[in-house]
This record gives structure tokens, sequence and C-alpha cells, in this order.
């Protein structure tokens, strides 16, 4: 077992403004799943991801509370999912998510942030087929052991292993499956025990772009001017 790759994050903007902005996407990520599969966590796979995703973020009960009562409100906030892609500075490709109630402003705002910070707003399949979707759940490693584990859970969609970093800069045990396969893992760490720090599906770029370090805050500042839009749910890039 190896370091598994990691892509260089964005940390520019202030800690609380980061946590505000996680408290928001987990809310949206939570009317989303509470609206596609009920509010009965037993039964919902995706919200019970959303509920592992707050607890890691220290998302307060009453926020999350909150955000299951607005999903069954008689004014439902009825979010789009949709997926914008481009190309920042120096040729990095950037996916970005949203979760959006007026998909007019969003790429109006995207397309913006994108201009400004150097970059170019493309077409749908233009950057996305130089990424993989896939399942990423980051476990504690204390107490496991990642030979048996990797064995185990090979047979669940398993496609890679290793070490990594948290939020905070500790070390985490990453588990990598195909996006398809989200489900069937997730029930297996459920059914191990295990509840992961946080269960995300994530792109994964497939070849990674080398900068210097001017270059690559040139976009690392453009991925952080993104992440700060209302819209913005998560930016994925292929920065080393």
């Amino acid at each position: 077992m190896g370091r598994i790759f990691e892509v260089r994050k964005a940390t520019m903007f202030a800690r609380w403004d980061k946590m505000a902005k996680q408290f928001t996407r987990i809310g949206k990520e939570i009317i989303i799943a509470v609206k596609a599969g009920g509010p009965d966590p037993s039964t919902n796979a995706a919200l019970r991801r959303c509920f592992q995703n707050a607890k890691a973020v220290n998302m307060p009960k009453d926020r999350v509370e909150a955000a299951i009562k607005r999903s069954q409100g008689k004014d439902m906030e009825n979010y789009e999912e949709i997926l914008y892609e481009g190309y920042g500075p120096h040729g990095v490709a950037i996916l970005v998510e949203t979760a959006t109630d007026n998909h007019v402003r969003t790429v109006a705002n995207v397309k913006s942030i994108f201009n400004k910070g150097g970059g170019t707003l493309g077409n749908s399949g233009s950057v996305s087929f130089q990424f993989k979707k896939m399942g990423v759940f980051k476990l504690k490693p204390e107490g496991l052991n990642a030979e048996d584990m990797e064995l185990e859970l090979i047979d669940y969609g398993l496609e890679e292993l290793g070490e990594g970093t948290g939020e905070n800069g500790e070390d985490v045990l990453v588990v990598r499956c195909g996006f398809t396969d989200f489900g069937n893992m997730q029930k297996a760490l459920e059914d191990k025990g295990l509840t992961p720090i946080s269960a995300e599906v994530e792109w994964i770029p497939q070849n990674t772009v080398e900068l210097n370090e001017e270059q690559a805050q040139d976009v690392l500042k453009l991925v952080d001017k993104i992440e700060q839009d209302e819209d913005v749910q998560k930016v994925f890039h292929n920065l080393a």
C-alpha cells in the first residue's frame, strides 16, 4: 500500500468562511438526497452519506434538521445539479459541480469568474473525459489493517486503497471505488462497523499538469474564487 495521489487543494479563503461554505454545500446535498429518497436515513444511503459528511465538518445538528425540514416544506427549494467544464490558466482542466435554483445566474457567474481569472468556460464533455468519477471514502487508520481491507473490499468495487490526508492535514486511509459501486462500498463499510470520516463522489484526474509555484498560484486563485460562489458545490482540477 502506498500513498494515494491527491491533487493540490485551494485553501485561500478564511477558515470561518470555508466552514460556512461547507455547511451550505452539505445542506443542499441533504435537500437533494431527501427529495430523491425520503427523510429516513435507514432507507436512504445518500442521506446517510450527507450525515457522515456533516459530522466530519462539525455541522450543528440544528442546521442538519433545518435542511431536512426545508426539503419537506411547502416552499421546498428545487435544486438542479449541473456540471460545468473549463480550462484555467496554463491549460489546467477544471470541473465545477453546482446545485442551483437558477441556472441562468449560475452559468453567468461561473463564466465571469473563469474569464476574470484567465480561464475559459468550455462545452459539456470538453474536460470531463480527463477525469474519472469515483467514490472516495476516508477512514481513520487506527486499528485497521490495510492489506486485509484490500482483500475484503475488492469484491465491492475497490479500485484504490492508500494513505492520504484529511481536511486538517491528519493521516487518513483512502478507499476509492468506481462511481457505480459507491452504494456497494458504502454498505460494505457499514457492515464492517466502519463509519467514514467522509464519503464523497469526486472527479479524479487521470493525468496531471506540473506548473511552477507562480503559475500554480494563478490556478489556485481561480479555483478559490469559483469555490466561493454560492451555487458551487465542489471544484476539481488536474493541477499536480
